[in-house]
């Protein structure tokens, strides 16, 4: 009788152990335990390493969703010009990895290669490129039928400074501080001053030398910096450009060019340029706004060393700089999805500076500690790729 009891007690315990790990497994997924793991291959602009690659992140996309992602490293360019498989970044199949060294060619459409289920870009003009049929004259690869897709973090162009050369800006009637939030409200003066070659000390800043300038990433070889250069080409057409103000314009753009002398290629490196010279190495740069949530977050005592001096400087209007999925499998599909999850938005921009959706959302802001708005209301649309083409081609001349 003993035994017997001892055996159903034991058993009674084995079953709340069984019962207690499905609930735990459920509670952290929401799903049925035992779902089969998805692996999904995305083609990744830069810009997002760190927040694709976030602990948390990844453990929701595979306890919730039963997703393991795959992050390719892509250039925007190449997305465009080179056959989307992994092999073309040497991954996959081996084989195929040393026939293209040997000069064998392979598309999306060969048999065997490694396809992706999604494109991740960093730029919304290659997204928007993408969904076009490729223009073979131009040597343009093959390209994957498009499903689904749209903008999925945004971060706005903003104008790193710092107190007195901004103080000294409200004094020129070129910033307005709103709340303290800074807004450039007289963009098309700023570029005039700098067109001009107005000096710091013209404007009271007796100890800066040389003209004003706005340091940015060169717009010829740089996503960021092409962005930077088209939403002023914006300005400089009234928010619209067309086909007749872009050739009165392009020259200025070019003279601003020429007068912006040497440029860091990655924005990474002009922001921690800015950091370590201060207001006397780089008085002004243009960078997104992600980049000082980042900064904050993942360095927040040096942040709160220099968080009194920095300002943040918002162009009335400004533009995004828009990562965009482009779904092309049922996979890339449920990836997509899984990053409308509510917690894994607010670690976008809790953590790392992106907003997400189509207008970048209203978010609470007021722990971050420097002049940040809630949300981004004036902006301007993302130019076509013909047009950044137009630009760049006549900056390179």
């Amino acid at each position: 009788m003993k035994n017997k009891k001892l055996f159903i007690g034991i058993g009674i315990f084995i079953v709340l152990i069984i019962l207690i790990i499905v609930i735990k497994n459920i509670g952290d997924s929401g799903n049925i335990v035992g779902k089969k793991m998805v692996d999904v291959y995305v083609a990744t602009g830069g810009g997002k390493e760190d927040f694709l690659s976030d602990e948390e992140v990844i453990k929701i996309l595979k306890n919730k969703y039963h997703i393991n992602p795959v992050f390719d490293t892509w250039s925007n360019g190449k997305t465009i010009t080179k056959p989307l498989i992994r092999e073309t970044v040497g991954l996959g199949n081996s084989n195929i990895i040393n026939n293209i060294a040997s000069g064998k060619e392979y598309s999306v459409l060969s048999d065997g290669v490694s396809k992706y289920d999604a494109l991740f870009t960093s730029d919304q003009r290659f997204y928007d490129y993408y969904k076009l049929a490729p223009n073979k004259e131009a040597g343009e690869a093959d390209r994957y039928t498009v499903l689904d897709g749209g903008l999925t973090l945004n971060t706005p162009i903003v104008i790193y400074s710092w107190s007195k050369v901004v103080d000294a800006l409200i004094n020129e009637g070129i910033v307005t501080n709103n709340e303290g939030i800074y807004y450039i409200t007289d963009m098309n003066k700023l570029i005039n001053y700098i067109l001009e070659g107005k000096s710091w000390s013209d404007i009271g800043l007796t100890d800066l030398y040389g003209t004003i300038n706005i340091a940015s990433t060169d717009p010829v070889s740089s996503s960021p910096g092409a962005t930077y250069y088209g939403l002023l080409l914006s300005i400089l057409s009234g928010g619209q450009v067309t086909s007749d103000n872009i050739d009165a314009n392009l020259p200025k753009l070019k003279e601003f060019y020429i007068k912006s002398g040497y440029m860091n290629n990655t924005p990474a490196d002009l922001f921690e340029r800015y950091l370590k010279t201060g207001m006397g190495g780089e008085p002004m740069i243009v960078d997104y706004e992600k980049s000082m949530i980042d900064f904050a977050n993942s360095s927040p005592d040096a942040f709160n060393q220099v968080k009194d001096e920095i300002r943040v400087l918002y162009p009335t209007p400004t533009i995004w700089n828009s990562h965009c999925f482009t779904v092309f499998s049922e996979n890339g599909s449920k990836l997509y999805k899984a990053l409308e999850d509510k917690r894994i938005q607010q670690i976008a921009f809790e953590k790392y500076g992106f907003r997400t959706g189509i207008t970048g959302g209203n978010y609470d802001v007021k722990d971050i500690g420097i002049g940040i708005p809630k949300s981004i209301t004036s902006t301007v649309t993302s130019l076509k790729m013909d047009v950044y083409n137009q630009l760049i081609d006549y900056l390179k001349q």
